[in-house]
C-alpha cells in the first residue's frame, strides 16, 4: 500500500525551529467552552495575509456570493480537551478504512476483475476515473454540508455504512459488481472529507502532529490485515467474494468506536432541515473558491498538494507493473519488497508526527517531500541499469519512511492555514486537489509509457519532476502555520469546526 485517503483515498490515506515574529491569519477567535451549550460562532476574522487584504473585501465578496456566514458571541475561553477514547476511536477508522484501500482498490478486486470475470484494466480504469469525477462535485459539496450540521459524525456513519453495504454485496455478475464497487468508492471517498475534517476535535495544537503521524503509521496495519484476510481465504480454498464480505465487515467494525465514542464540541449552527441544508450548501460551495481567493496560502498549498500527490497516486498504482514488468521480479518478490516500503511507512507516520509536533507541519512536509525525491530517483535509476535492482530493498523502506511523513504533515498543515469556520468546506476542496491529481497523473504515466513509448523509468522521473514542482511551489509559505506555539494555531483552534 503505497498511498493513503489523505491525499485521495482511492487507489486508496508521515531542525530548528524558525526564527522571526509569529504571523497570525485568523486573529481574536473565541475558545469554545467544552462545557457550554450551543453558541453562535464567532464571525469570520478578515484575514491577514501576505497581500493584506482589507478585512472587507472577504465579508463584502461573501456577501456578494450569497454566502451565510455564522453569527458571533463571545464565549468561556476553555480549550477543547478530546479524551483519549475519542482520539484513539478516530485512529482506528483510519485502520479500517485502509483495509478497503487494500482488498478493494488496489489489490484483490483488480485482480478479481480481470483474471476470474474476464474482464480488462480498462474496466478499472473506467469506474475510478467515474468515480472521481463525481467527487469534484460531491467532495466540496459533501464538505459544505457538514458545515450546516451541528456533528459530523452522523454524515460519517452513513458514508461508511452505505460503503460497506455496497462492498457486501460485491460478486458474481462482473457489471453489477463494477456498479456496487462505484458506488461503494463513492460513499468511502464522500466519508474521507468528514473523517479529515473531524481532525481538530480529536487532537489539540500541541499534539496534533502525533495524532495525524499515529493514524498514518498505524492505518498501514489495515494494509496488513487486508493482505492477511485475503492470503488466508485464498490459502484455504475460499473465493474473491468472500474477501469481499469479510473487508466489508473489517470496515464496519473498526468504524464503530468511531461512530460511538468521538465526541464533537457544541457547535452552533442555523437549524435547517436537511433538504434546506443541502442546498445552502450547494449556494455556499458557490462560493467556496471564491472565498478560498482570499487565502493565498490555502491556494498555495493546494496547488502544490495536487503535484506531489499525481507523483503519490500514480506510484502507487503502477508500482507493481514497473518491478513485475520491467525489472522482472517474481509475484514473491514483488510483495515482499512492497512489504518493505509498508513497514517504512508504519515508522515513517509515527516519527514524522512527532516532528511535525516539534518543527511544524511546513517545514515538515519539506523535507518529506525532499526526501522522496532523492527516492524516486533511485527506484528510476534501477531501471536505467544505473543501480543494481538489489538496492531497492533499501530504498523501499526508505521511499515508504518519507511517503508515510507526507500524510503525517500534509493534514495538519491544511488545518493551520484554513479558517476553522470553513474547515469543512476547505476540507473538500483539499480532497478535490487529490482527485484531480488521481485523474491526471495516471493520464502522464499512460502518456510517456504508451503513446510516447519511453518507458515506465522515463515515467519515473516525470513523476519526479511533478514532486519537484511542489516543493518550489510550497516553499514560499510560512514555517509558523500549525505550529502549535504559533499564534495563528492557537487561535485556527479556538473553533473546532
Amino acid at each position: 500500500m503505497l498511498c493513503h485517503s489523505n491525499l485521495v483515498s482511492g487507489g486508496s490515506v508521515a531542525s530548528a525551529r524558525p526564527l522571526g515574529t509569529v504571523r497570525t491569519l485568523y486573529p481574536d477567535i473565541a475558545i469554545m467552552s467544552r462545557g457550554s451549550a450551543k453558541m453562535p460562532l464567532p464571525t469570520e476574522p478578515a484575514p491577514v495575509t501576505p497581500t493584506n487584504h482589507d478585512a472587507t473585501n472577504e465579508g463584502s465578496a461573501a456577501h456578494a456570493a450569497g454566502t451565510c456566514r455564522p453569527e458571533s458571541t463571545a464565549v468561556d475561553s476553555i480549550p477543547w480537551m478530546p479524551s483519549f477514547r475519542s482520539t484513539a476511536s478516530w485512529v482506528l477508522y483510519d485502520l479500517g478504512d485502509t483495509v478497503f484501500q487494500q482488498t478493494m482498490m488496489t489489490n484483490y478486486f483488480p485482480v478479481w476483475v480481470v483474471a476470474v470475470m474476464g474482464g480488462a484494466d480498462g474496466h478499472i480504469s473506467l469506474v475510478n476515473t467515474i468515480t472521481m469525477l463525481l467527487m469534484l462535485g460531491v467532495g466540496p459539496w459533501i464538505g459544505a454540508v457538514s458545515d450546516h450540521l451541528p456533528r459530523r459524525v452522523p454524515l460519517l456513519i452513513i458514508t461508511a455504512t452505505g460503503c460497506c453495504l455496497l462492498t457486501f454485496f460485491v460478486g458474481g455478475s462482473l457489471w453489477t459488481s463494477l456498479a456496487l464497487f462505484l458506488g461503494a468508492n463513492l460513499f468511502f471517498q464522500a466519508g474521507v472529507v468528514i473523517y479529515d475534517a473531524l481532525l481538530p476535535v480529536v487532537s489539540t495544537p500541541v499534539n496534533r502532529g502525533r495524532v495525524g503521524g499515529v493514524a498514518s503509521g498505524l492505518s498501514n496495519f489495515g494494509a496488513l490485515l487486508g493482505l492477511g484476510l485475503g492470503f488466508l481465504v485464498l490459502r484455504t480454498g475460499g473465493n474473491y467474494e468472500t474477501i469481499f464480505k469479510l473487508t466489508a465487515i473489517a470496515f464496519l467494525l473498526l468504524a464503530i468506536p468511531c461512530f460511538l465514542w468521538v465526541k464533537e464540541p457544541p457547535r452552533a449552527v442555523e437549524p435547517v432541515a436537511p433538504l434546506s441544508a443541502a442546498r445552502g450548501a450547494i449556494r455556499d460551495l458557490m462560493a467556496t473558491a471564491h472565498r478560498a481567493r482570499s487565502y493565498p496560502d490555502l491556494i498555495r498549498f493546494l496547488v502544490g498538494r495536487a503535484f506531489y500527490a499525481e507523483a503519490a497516486n500514480t506510484i502507487g498504482l503502477f508500482l507493481g507493473i514497473y518491478l513485475v514488468v520491467t525489472l522482472g521480479f517474481s509475484s514473491e518478490q514483488k510483495d515482499l519488497l512492497l512489504l518493505t516500503g509498508l513497514i517504512g511507512a508504519v515508522v515513517g507516520g509515527i516519527f514524522w508526527g512527532f516532528v511535525v509536533d516539534r518543527i511544524g507541519a511546513r517545514d515538515s512536509l519539506m523535507r518529506v517531500l525532499t526526501i522522496w525525491s532523492v527516492a524516486l530517483a533511485l527506484v528510476a535509476a534501477t531501471g536505467f541499469s544505473l543501480l543494481p535492482e538489489v538496492a531497492l530493498w533499501l530504498i523501499a523502506p526508505i521511499a515508504g519512511f518519507a511517503l508515510g511523513g507526507i500524510w503525517a504533515s500534509d493534514r495538519p498543515l491544511m488545518v493551520g492555514i484554513s479558517p476553522p469556520q470553513y474547515l469543512g468546506q476547505f476540507y473538500g476542496l483539499y480532497a478535490l486537489a487529490g482527485r484531480f491529481a488521481a485523474l491526471v497523473g495516471p493520464l502522464i504515466w499512460a502518456l510517456v509509457v504508451d503513446v510516447l513509448g519511453l518507458g515506465r523509468p522515463t515515467a519515473l522521473l516525470v513523476l519526479l519532476a511533478l514532486v519537484l514542482v511542489a516543493i518550489v511551489i510550497l516553499r514560499p509559505l510560512s514555517p509558523l502555520i500549525g505550529r502549535p506555539d504559533s499564534a495563528q494555531q492557537r487561535n485556527s483552534d479556538a473553533i473546532l469546526a
